[in-house]
């Protein structure tokens, strides 16, 4: 989420009568918290991949003698994370359990160092400024940017891209190459939305329409949305657009091909230089035993594992 810029996409119909709607209602919600489909339909629910069992994994000593004194003491690592970003992190059939390969990541990090995980969702923009007080750590589809850098310690561990999605078909025959004058749907807050306004300008300053951009608190009403007709395109990380395509049916479909890798990482508070130690050494056992593979495969993301966990990588 949650940062990329952009090139060429990757995933992307109407819904054209009640049957529709509901299977709008059902497919695109992803068990999110949302406010509701663009056809007036109500959130819904989707099944979710099982969840990964944090018990599988050993500790390892050397990790966790990482651990500053208070959160060795305490147990617990408590963790931000926007639950409405499927299929990284969004609530599950129940209506309340965390779901997605990053909770999955972050219970088998904590299980790794012998922690009790706690999620608490929030607001994707609100995480970074609350470490170190509220939550000791955030994983929320970070994507590494120096700016993070800037504010917190970024621990990484995936390798993600972006992509649009269109209807099937791409009928308004969207050129990937140009959004100009098309409306494009994005999460507030992401990578994506931040790029997409860029895009936007650089079609006005061209003489061009400016870009129609719709921006929604939760992805999961951005992906009804286009789905609904409201928007032409949808602009996310690679691994939410394939998941929509899937939840969505065939609905959607990718739009040109997955651009602008690069990786994600954990957050941690920028003086919790112990904490992102003790994590980079969870991540980097995880990656050295293939269990964060395993974990990632549970989601179909397994490809998208590293095999080195850096604080505050280099970026481009």
């Amino acid at each position: 989420m949650r940062t990329t810029s952009r090139k060429l996409p990757l995933t992307g119909l109407v819904a054209l009568a009640a049957t529709s709607a509901l299977l709008l209602t059902a497919c695109t919600d992803a068990s999110q918290t949302g406010t509701g489909d663009a056809t007036g339909g109500t959130d819904g629910e989707t099944s979710a991949a099982p969840s990964f069992d944090p018990s599988t994994i050993e500790v390892d000593d050397a990790a966790a003698a990482l651990l500053p004194e208070d959160i060795a003491s305490a147990g617990t690592l408590t963790v931000g994370s926007n639950t409405e970003y499927a299929p990284a992190e969004f609530i599950g059939d129940d209506g309340k359990t965390p779901v997605g390969f990053d909770i999955d990541v972050i219970k088998a990090v904590g299980a790794t160092l012998g922690l009790e995980v706690e999620i608490q969702s929030a607001d994707f923009p609100a995480i970074i400024p609350a470490l170190g007080t509220k939550y000791d750590a955030g994983i929320s589809s970070f994507t590494i940017t120096e700016e993070r850098m800037q504010e917190s310690n970024m621990i990484s561990f995936l390798n993600a891209g972006s992509a649009y999605a269109v209807a099937a078909g791409n009928p308004d025959d969207i050129d990937p190459a140009s959004l100009c004058g098309v409306t494009v749907a994005v999460q507030t807050g992401t990578i994506q939305d931040d790029d997409i306004a860029v895009q936007s300008d650089e079609c006005v300053a061209a003489g061009e329409d400016a870009i129609d951009i719709l921006q929604y608190d939760n992805q999961a009403d951005a992906t009804t949305n286009l789905v609904g007709g409201k928007a032409q395109v949808m602009y996310a990380d690679s691994p939410v657009v394939g998941y929509a395509i899937e939840q969505t049916g065939g609905q959607i479909e990718q739009l040109g091909d997955v651009f602008d890798s690069a990786p994600q990482g954990i957050v941690v508070a920028k003086d919790a230089t112990d904490l992102a130690a003790a994590i980079q050494a969870a991540l980097q056992s995880l990656m050295d035993s293939g269990q964060l593979v395993e974990v990632l495969d549970g989601w179909g993301s397994g490809d998208a594992a590293l095999e080195t966990a850096e604080i505050n990588p280099s970026v481009g």
